[in-house]
């Protein structure tokens, strides 16, 4: 067993929670649907991408038999949610912008200009 990966898989697992810590307060504390939504996608990318890393990283510095199939595993949704989680918030926040879901008085607002 390799105890520096362990550590450093337990680290960033740990920095992970933190992230959603924060993006559940955000999603407490903010005032309107786009920025909870923000604090959302936050949480989601670095609220379970970071702890899949971690836990890639403790299996490939695991003795056991298969950590590199779950640590592969691991990193492989890591992938997906770090590609997948942006573009889902994205499309909430334009369906939501396009039917008026939600009410919202912006200064400037480029994507009504199209209309």
């Amino acid at each position: 067993m390799n105890p520096v990966l362990f550590w450093a898989g337990a680290t960033v697992v740990f920095v992970g929670g933190v992230f959603d810590l924060i993006a559940g307060l955000g999603m407490v504390r903010f005032p309107n649907f786009y920025v909870r939504l923000h604090a959302a996608t936050i949480g989601a990318i670095y609220g379970a991408v970071l702890p899949l890393i971690g836990v890639a990283l403790m299996a490939f510095g695991s003795d056991i038999q298969g950590n590199t199939l779950v640590g592969g595993g691991c990193l492989a949704t890591a992938l997906i949610l770090f590609l997948v989680a942006p573009v889902g918030s994205h499309l909430l926040a334009y369906a939501a912008h396009k039917s008026r879901a939600v009410e919202w008085s912006p200064v400037v607002d480029q994507l009504g200009e199209e209309e």
